[in-house]
């Protein structure tokens, strides 16, 4: 077996696909957290600390809508590649439309409920009268971005799936590097303060959705097939999609439900908890973001090797990714231990925030080694679209862990954590015990 998983790791061509993919993968989600991490370093340099928590607690909440949504990305994914690998170009003309009045559906339902949903989430956390105002002023600017934001998801994953990782590239970059300029001027060069950093995110958000749209055409060129508007009126055609966009959704809510109770729990704890939080979180998410870059391009290889029915094609590159994985996550864990001081300085100056964050960086160091798996295998359940599987795994670790989080309250913001990486360690867990079983059948005929 070893031996066999070692010319697996050599075989130079699975090497190149999977760093094709990768690469601009990587360079696109790394995108994502140093926006995050420019708009709490720019904030984090302003006057007062309930500002940074604002921002901290209003993006958690726009974060919560496009997260949950995330099933129009990793939905998409699946079926583009699984269409891409047999060389069905009709079908992924079908599956671009379906997802794009998905995401105008969705937006439109989420618009309607996000005001009073945020209004009954700031209830519950109790912040600071000058935190809250603050926070809901950001959420409402935010939520004008939301079409586009979803428009873009849909997009990637479906451009993802078509095996063009430099289109999803160019959107990410699109919106993120964007974002980062405007929040620079509207904040700092304009003084808009909060409602500058999110009015940022706003714009670069239709502009990346704008770019998406342009590049479709390009795309379907490559891909040989005529589009039939009668199937849609099919259920039989939505039936699949539907079913698995719904076991994502479940999986989602239950991820972001957890990591909403840590930003409700750190602000109960005091503004300097739920801002020294919102710092160590965007660690994680630095170390989500460049993993998922692995996780993604084996989202569309496997995708691509299950439709082509090649099982050696899949075994390469679920070992590739996976040996890459663990290398990465073993990188972040040394940064955090021995830098996590400069990491943190880096977002801010603000001595109580800084000092409570410290407190907690070993916890953060841990995270990667222990999150590493959960994005390897989310990226071959969905290149399988298998999201039963995820939604099990997920629903299995939060039954466990919530009630653990709340056991441990006595312990404060060290019982968070502790919690906070037990249910990450058992959502690990369960997918590899659930993927283990799955793993004979794929390729196969069911597939």
């Amino acid at each position: 077996m070893f031996r066999l998983l070692l010319d697996d790791w050599r075989h130079a061509p699975t090497q190149r696909r999977v760093w094709a993919l990768t690469a601009p993968l990587l360079l696109s989600n790394l995108s994502v957290p140093l926006v995050a991490l420019v708009d709490t370093a720019v904030i984090g340099h302003l006057s007062h600390t309930h500002q940074l928590g604002a921002v901290a607690v209003g993006a958690s909440l726009y974060t919560l809508l496009i997260w949950c949504c995330g099933f129009l990305r990793m939905g998409t994914t699946g079926f583009a590649a699984q269409a891409s690998g047999r060389g069905d170009g009709a079908a992924l003309r079908q599956l671009l439309v379906q997802v794009g009045l998905l995401s105008v559906a969705l937006a439109v339902l989420l618009g309607l409920a996000a005001l009073p949903l945020s209004d009954a989430a700031l209830a519950v956390m109790a912040p600071s009268t000058a935190l809250d105002d603050l926070a809901r002023e950001y959420l409402h600017i935010r939520l004008l971005g939301l079409p586009a934001m979803l428009a873009s998801q849909a997009l990637i994953g479906w451009f993802l799936g078509a095996q063009n990782a430099r289109a999803a590239l160019a959107i990410l970059l699109g919106i993120n590097l964007l974002n980062l300029l405007l929040d620079l001027w509207f904040v700092l060069g304009l003084d808009w303060g909060v409602a500058g950093a999110a009015r940022a995110s706003v714009v670069a958000e239709w502009s990346g959705a704008l770019l998406g749209l342009l590049l479709c055409r390009g795309e379907l060129a490559r891909h040989t097939g005529a589009f039939c508007l009668a199937p849609l009126r099919q259920w039989s055609q939505w039936r699949p999609l539907l079913a698995v966009n719904r076991d994502i959704l479940i999986r989602s809510l239950l991820l972001q439900g957890v990591f909403f109770l840590v930003t409700v729990q750190g602000a109960r704890l005091g503004d300097a908890t739920v801002a020294a939080n919102a710092l160590l979180l965007n660690g994680l998410l630095l170390t989500a973001h460049a993993l998922d870059g692995l996780a993604h391009a084996l989202e569309a290889l496997c995708g691509h090797a299950i439709g082509a029915r090649d099982r050696v094609a899949l075994r390469r590159s679920l070992v590739i990714a996976g040996g890459w994985s663990l290398l990465g996550s073993l990188a972040f864990a040394l940064l955090f231990l021995l830098a996590g001081e400069h990491f943190l300085r880096l977002q801010s100056d603000m001595p109580e925030v800084l000092a409570t964050a410290r407190e907690y960086l070993p916890w953060l160091a841990l995270l990667p080694l222990i999150t590493v798996w959960s994005y390897l295998l989310d990226g071959l359940l969905i290149g399988a679209t298998r999201a039963r599987e995820m939604r099990d795994a997920m629903l299995l670790a939060a039954v466990l862990a919530v009630p653990a989080g709340w056991l441990l309250q006595g312990l404060g913001n060290h019982g968070l954590w502790l919690a906070f990486c037990l249910f990450m360690l058992l959502r690990s867990l369960g997918m590899a015990v659930l993927a283990r079983r799955l793993w004979p059948r794929l390729g196969q005929a069911d597939s």
